[in-house]
């Protein structure tokens, strides 16, 4: 790798995030050639060695690899998605795989917070790291993985119990957080369990015009009653600006099914639930509640889990967890004043610590409008470029660890 001047290597960061940001690896069904092509282009500009599994067909995991000076220590691993939400172009300002950048220095793309712009980050702090003639004491592999979006199912949920990552060896990964609209930056420990419940309400049929007891929308609503309440004690807790979202039990009424037409009495009704859940709370103990609630409701109601995302404990963040307090102090000494919480979301983190392994959520975009799944999600280039010099501070200091 020759010498550049930091001009130069700023017009190659903003140059590969935006070719990268231009590649529409749009959910549903990615065709991800693109990105690994784009990928294989980026290690060899490193002249680093790139691997490609793929545990599932057409579902590739992309890891690059910069080797450190004591291969018998864990690795740091730095993960992101190479995959976007959908859009509906017509409602953005500029086409949402053009890359645009306006005269205020903001770059237009689906994925230019989420979380196309970190991977880049992790790429172009490498290249910097390298041509300063810095080592590392751990390997670092970059990892680049599909379907994030949509679950990870196939990407990285599969990919954490493979061979290819215990090969790895990982100690460490850092992952994904979101812009902060302050000046402090979002970072995050632990993620919210996710459950997506349907409940089944079945009762007798009949005609519109009849007073049948015990119908299916009589269930329905005294479920709906009961979910929408406990969702209403959260939003209490929230308003009173004591907790933070992630903190907190989230309830959203997403779907409801059945019926046939207007004047039949339908004989099964069912409605669906997105539910977040805390580190803090038992699982056990909400799902009696749930199931409590069907037993009132009536008879023949049934309950059915689309996800059941089980309990995972978040990350220590104490002298017992190295990488953490090399993070803080790194952090501390370029004078960045973490808002550290529970993600409200959910990431690939979450299977990270589910196998055991410390896993920090860390996005590094500050006084940044959050526009994640937004139509005109932008980043803007001063911000992305700041957070390459992050990066290359944090990196360092987790890998000498």
């Amino acid at each position: 790798m020759t010498s550049l001047s930091q001009t130069q290597l700023d017009k190659t960061a903003v140059e590969n995030f935006r070719e990268y940001l231009q590649i529409p690896s749009v959910q549903p069904n990615v065709n991800y050639d693109e990105c690994v092509a784009f990928l294989h282009r980026q290690a060899k500009s490193l002249d680093l060695p790139i691997a490609v599994h793929e545990p599932f067909s057409n579902k590739p995991i992309v890891v690059i690899t910069w080797t450190g000076t004591d291969t018998s220590a864990s690795s740091i691993l730095l993960n992101s998605h190479m995959d976007v939400v959908p859009v509906f172009a017509d409602k953005w300002t500029y086409p949402p795989f053009s890359a645009h950048i306006d005269d205020a220095g903001n770059i237009y793309a689906r994925g230019s917070q989420d979380m196309k712009c970190v991977g880049i980050q992790y790429l172009e702090a490498v290249r910097r790291l390298k041509l300063n003639g810095i080592k590392l004491k751990r390997t670092l592999h970059m990892s680049f993985v599909p379907d994030e979006e949509i679950g990870g199912i196939l990407g990285m949920r599969a990919f954490i119990h493979s061979k290819d990552f215990k090969n790895l060896n990982v100690g460490f990964a850092l992952d994904e957080g979101v812009a902060s609209p302050t000046d402090k930056f979002y970072m995050f420990n632990g993620e919210r369990s996710v459950w997506q419940v349907w409940i089944h309400c079945n009762g007798p049929p009949g005609h519109g015009s009849m007073l049948i007891p015990n119908t299916a929308g009589e269930k329905l609503r005294f479920i709906i009653d009961c979910f929408m309440d406990l969702r209403a004690e959260s939003s209490a807790k929230l308003a009173t600006g004591k907790h933070k979202i992630g903190d907190l039990l989230s309830i959203n009424l997403n779907q409801i099914k059945g019926g046939v037409q207007l004047n039949v009495i339908p004989d099964e009704l069912k409605v669906a639930f997105d539910i977040r859940i805390p580190p803090t709370t038992d699982h056990d103990e909400l799902e009696k509640l749930f199931r409590r609630w069907c037993k009132e409701a009536g008879d023949d109601i049934t309950i059915e889990f689309e996800q059941k995302s089980p309990k995972i404990e978040s990350t220590k963040l104490d002298d017992s967890n190295p990488y953490w307090i090399a993070f803080k102090k790194t952090t501390d000494k370029l004078g960045i004043e973490l808002d550290i919480g529970i993600f409200t979301g959910a990431t690939d983190s979450r299977y990270v610590r589910s196998v055991g392994l410390p896993a920090i959520g860390f996005s590094p975009m500050n006084n940044t409008k959050i526009l994640l799944h937004d139509h005109d999600e932008y980043l803007n280039k001063d911000i992305f470029l700041r957070g390459i010099e992050i990066y290359m501070n944090i990196i360092s200091a987790v890998a000498n660890v």
